[in-house]
């Protein structure tokens, strides 16, 4: 009888997303892992305590880390102590770690939203009506307000990233498997910014996306690609999400839906087979 590999699938089934069911997804996709690993579901709050017991751990629709930052920070050193295999690893450079990505890919001339985390910079922003401020540590639009200019002056930077206000026509999600490209999806009305609808990506869409991966060296993982589209036809990124993307698996067609659980368990079969725990 072959062995095979255990998961501990790390997701918050509970958790109250805007405009998405967390749940769903992960109950299909848990469905479809267990095909070819045995595997458990977790509260990303009981990892610390369950993990040593698995040969990988997969973080999936676990919520925002600031939620648990305690804990998640516990987690990593656990993971890096005991050589933990970690779905995805956690040597992203994107939104695991926060968003000071963006500061720096501004500065190297990467097509993003441009972003300054000191006042010193801010001359190097585009003039705006309204500029947005956010949380160099949030996600989900946590903390995430706008003020105009005049208000710039008296902001306190302390853990904070300013963008100007950007007027795009749309937004869109490119999700990858390690690094290969598997479906894309926009929100049309930028308003509604989970009512999603199947994307045909041009080859141009495609290079930009593949940019932002390549980037950031995850040699296994999902990403997912977030970007808006300007006025004048560009496209700019958002977010690089490399913790725990939502992948809106339920919009996709049957085909893409296969394809991307078959890419995942390749992925992490290969990890299991290539890493040492």
């Amino acid at each position: 009888m072959t062995t095979r590999s255990s998961v501990l699938f790390v997701t918050d089934l509970a958790y109250p997303a805007r405009g998405r069911r967390y749940c769903d997804e992960d109950i299909m996709l848990t469905s479809r892992l267990r095909e070819r690993f045995d595997l458990a579901l977790c509260h990303p709050l009981d990892v610390v305590a369950l993990m040593d017991s698995f040969d990988v751990v997969v973080v999936r629709n676990s919520g925002p880390v600031l939620h648990y930052q305690e804990q998640f920070e516990a987690f990593r050193r656990r993971a890096e102590e005991h050589g933990t295999r970690v779905y995805n690893p956690l040597t992203g450079r994107g939104d695991m770690r926060g968003k000071g990505y963006l500061p720096e890919l501004t500065a190297a001339g990467f097509p993003v939203i441009p972003t300054v985390d000191r006042p010193d910079d801010i001359g190097l922003l585009p003039r705006a009506e309204r500029y947005a401020v956010k949380p160099r540590a949030g996600a989900d639009s946590i903390g995430l307000r706008f003020v105009d200019s005049a208000e710039l002056a008296a902001l306190s930077w302390d853990g904070l990233l300013v963008q100007p206000r950007v007027d795009f026509r749309y937004e869109v999600s490119f999700y990858y498997v390690d690094h290969t490209f598997q479906y894309a999806l926009h929100a049309p009305d930028p308003a509604q910014r989970w009512a999603l609808a199947p994307y045909e990506p041009t080859e141009a869409d495609l290079a930009f996306a593949q940019r932002f991966v390549d980037w950031n060296t995850l040699d296994h993982g999902i990403q997912r690609v977030d970007a808006c589209g300007t006025r004048d036809g560009a496209l700019l990124l958002v977010e690089l999400e490399d913790l725990n993307p939502y992948l809106s698996l339920d919009l996709v067609t049957d085909r893409q839906r296969d394809t991307f659980v078959t890419a995942m368990t390749r992925s992490l079969q290969h990890l299991l087979h290539t890493t040492p725990a």
